[in-house]
Order: C-alpha cells, then structure tokens, then sequence
C-alpha cells in the first residue's frame, strides 16, 4: 500500500485531503499540532501524529515513525500554515519570521526529511500547497504572500532538481476556500492595524475576509482542493500547478492580462466593494483575535 503524509490536518484542506487520500487506498499519516481535532480522522483509520513544523525534533521523529511503522513514502502534502494579516510596517518581525517558519521553512525541512526516501525507492510526489496568493497581492498581506511566492519559487527548482530521481513536484493553487483561514486572517489584519495609520485599510480588508468567509458563492468547500491534491498524487504526469476553488483561475487570468498599475486598482476597488456590500450587512464588525491553527 503507498503511504502519504498530511501536514495541517487537524481542520480543512487538511482534513479534506487525508479523507480523500484514503479513500483512494493510501495509508495516510495525518500530522498536525492539534491531535484532539484529529479525532474524527483517527477514528476513520488515519494514523494521526502530533507534529510541529517549526519544531526540527517534531519533524524528525515523525518522519522516522513513518518509515519505520510503513517502510516507505510515497506522498508528501505540505498544507500546514495560517495567514498572517497587518501591514509590513505594523507586523512585529518576530511575526513575519513565524510566518516563513511554518509556510515556507516547515514545508522544507519536512521535504528534505523524506527525500532521501523517495530517492532510494526511485519514485515519489511532493505536492505543495501554496495559493493564487502566490501569484498575486493584497494590501495588508505582505509577509503571507511573500510566503506563497516563496512556496512557488521553492517548489518550482525543486521539481527541475529532483526529476531524476524520480520524484514529481506538483503545486495546488486554492482560491478562497471555506476554511479557518479567513476568520484568522480577518483577526490578526484588526489585530495589528486596525488601530494604526493603516485602520481604514484594515476594515477592508477584514470586511472582504469576512464576506468570503460567509458567502457561499465566494467559498469553495475544502474538498475541491482535496481532490486537487488526489489528481496531483495519482496522475502518471501530474500537471506543474493546479488552480481550484473560489475565483482562482479567472483572478489568476487577470493578473497575468493586467500591468501592475491595473491590477493594483482591480483588487482595491474589489476589496472596497466586497468589503462594503459586507459591512452594510453586519449590525457591527466582529472582533477576533488570531488564533494560528
């Protein structure tokens, strides 16, 4: 049987993808900080492990445990990360550094842990997801989408590097999915500058959020990244990148059509729409604080 391994599991496109991955016959290992979410998984007859991706003893252990336990890896899903939301100048670099450690250098250290496995059996699939977030901007979002552009750019030399052995590197592109992930980016954007020279932007950008969190015709619901992940995992050539979900492929049409300057103007008058068709709605803006899952 091929084994996968899930990161961000606990919530999600996590969770969406180890479901599917098992239901396509993989003995999947889920891994996430938060095995009490797991539960559900476990009792489904995923292995669910406790792992933090900035932890390198965390990552370690799992990967030794996976080898040991199921004597291969055939799939490796990189999915844990969170968004961190304020502007460049209010965020704390503590902060934005977080930020590169779960996204960016989480996803490769755990790729670096298994490679020498999938090198040994000739053969494997690392599919990394990243965002249309990747390809494009927002006000507020600075440190998140230097991530995803980080994830991109990463994930791209790795497959041209690692094609010789075998091994394939496939990235999946979400739109906006119905996740956690919004409320959390919503919390930390009035978290960090909702009371700063930023405020007015803040609403914004917290209003879109939140419509997108609330709409279902702006959300997708996490298992069309799922079974992104499942094509990405099986196809004999898997394609490079897969844009799904709310908006992705046509808000990644206009950016490559647009010049900067008009794209720049596209996503504030989208955001000043969305966000205050959003805000005319609520009796009052909600409050959350960041949680990072």
């Amino acid at each position: 049987m091929k084994v996968a391994i899930v990161t961000g599991a606990s919530s999600g496109i996590g969770e969406a993808t180890a479901r599917h991955l098992q239901q396509l016959g993989y003995h999947v290992y889920a891994a996430a900080r938060r095995v009490d979410k797991m539960a559900p998984l476990s009792e489904s007859g995923i292995d669910v492990v406790g792992v933090d991706v900035t932890d390198d003893a965390s990552l370690t252990a799992f990967v030794e445990r996976v080898v040991a336990e199921a004597g291969r890896v055939d799939v490796l899903v990189n999915n844990a990360g969170y968004g961190s939301y304020g502007a460049v100048e209010d965020v704390p670099l503590a902060e934005a550094r977080r930020q590169f450690e779960v996204n960016v250098f989480g996803l490769a250290r755990l790729t670096q842990l298994v490679l020498p496995h999938m090198r040994a059996q000739r053969g494997g699939r690392i599919v990394n997801i990243s965002s249309i977030g990747g390809k494009i901007y927002e006000p507020l979002a600075g440190w998140y989408h230097a991530t995803k552009f980080a994830v991109e750019g990463l994930s791209d030399s790795m497959r041209v590097e690692l094609a010789p052995f075998g091994i394939d590197v496939a990235i999946i592109e979400p739109g906006a999915i119905k996740t956690e992930w919004g409320g959390i980016a919503a919390g930390s954007v009035r978290s960090i500058s909702g009371a700063t020279a930023y405020a007015d932007q803040a609403v914004m950008v917290a209003n879109l959020l939140d419509a997108a969190e609330s709409n279902p015709r702006l959300v997708s619901p996490p298992e069309v990244v799922a079974r992104a992940v499942g094509k990405a995992a099986t196809a004999r050539r898997p394609r490079t990148r897969y844009a799904v979900g709310g908006g992705a492929r046509p808000i990644l049409l206009l950016r490559r059509l647009l010049s900067d300057r008009a794209f720049d103007r596209l996503i504030v008058a989208m955001f000043r729409a969305v966000g205050n068709r959003h805000a005319r709605r609520q009796p009052s803006s909600r409050s959350r604080p960041p949680v990072h899952s």
